[in-house]
């Protein structure tokens, strides 16, 4: 799939993508809370170069750390640097590739790549030319978290849809109910599946419907594993949400020295 099309996704879902949270702000804090416990140090520079709207960054931001995140949707990224500043934090934010990040070696302590984002590369190449960079600005040692929906019992099962989730503002703000769900379309290959993600907004009485459309690999864990060893990390790990608190398996490991 081109790059492309994942930046428009994201671009056309930067506005609403908080609406795919019950509470984006206590989601904010919850993620914060549980990638900090992982980074283990005060004040890390991270890098977290998949942000989004900046669900991890901010929460990041918000336990201390000095944080500069990277998305490949511009009206993401531009949004994170608004929520940022919203909430008095400093954070500094850039349309960029996770495949080509424009800094230098070793400027890091953390990387951090959550909420499904790898998998929207859709080859091994393009994985390893994505590890590859995280790698290589990471100082020697420095931490790497990457997070990826449970593809083990995914792939199992291979699910065509995700359960509805709603999304409602306070009943002094009118008390409305946003509704989203994903239908997914699994290739023949058995790994890949097209999304389509479905936003239900209100409109007067009325329901206003949004579909956007992007694909993915189900990488499974022994093959992210794997392929982290492969670019150069130690001690890959994978760390389940019942042990971390974080909302999805998390791939923990070390860059080698």
């Amino acid at each position: 799939m081109p790059e492309t099309s994942v930046a428009h996704f994201y671009d056309e879902l930067a506005d609403d993508y908080h609406l795919i949270y019950s509470d984006w702000d206590a989601s904010i804090r919850r993620q914060g809370d549980a990638l900090d416990a992982l980074i283990g140090q005060d004040r890390a520079a991270v890098l977290d170069c998949s942000c989004g709207i900046g669900t991890q960054a901010v929460g990041l931001a918000l336990r201390g750390h000095r944080v500069t995140g990277t998305e490949i949707s511009p009206r993401a990224a531009a949004r994170a640097a608004r929520e940022a500043a919203r909430r008095s934090l400093s954070l500094r934010t850039a349309a960029a590739d996770m495949r080509r990040l424009p800094f230098v070696d070793g400027q890091f302590d953390t990387v951090v790549c959550a909420d499904n984002s790898l998998p929207h590369l859709l080859t091994e190449q393009d994985v390893n030319a994505a590890l590859a960079e995280m790698r290589r600005v990471l100082r020697p040692g420095g931490r790497l978290l990457i997070s990826t929906r449970p593809y083990d019992d995914l792939l199992r099962d291979r699910p065509a849809s995700t359960s509805p989730q709603v999304h409602r503002v306070a009943e002094a703000d009118g008390g409305e109910r946003t509704v989203t769900f994903q239908l997914w379309h699994w290739h023949d290959d058995g790994e890949h599946y097209d999304l389509e993600h479905f936003q239900l907004l209100p409109a007067g009485g009325e329901w206003r419907v949004q579909v956007r459309r992007t694909t993915y690999w189900a990488l499974g864990q022994d093959r992210l594993a794997g392929l982290a060893a492969r670019a150069g990390f130690v001690d890959p790990q994978w760390r389940m949400p019942q042990e971390t608190g974080f909302f999805q398996p998390l791939l923990v490991a070390r860059a080698g020295e």
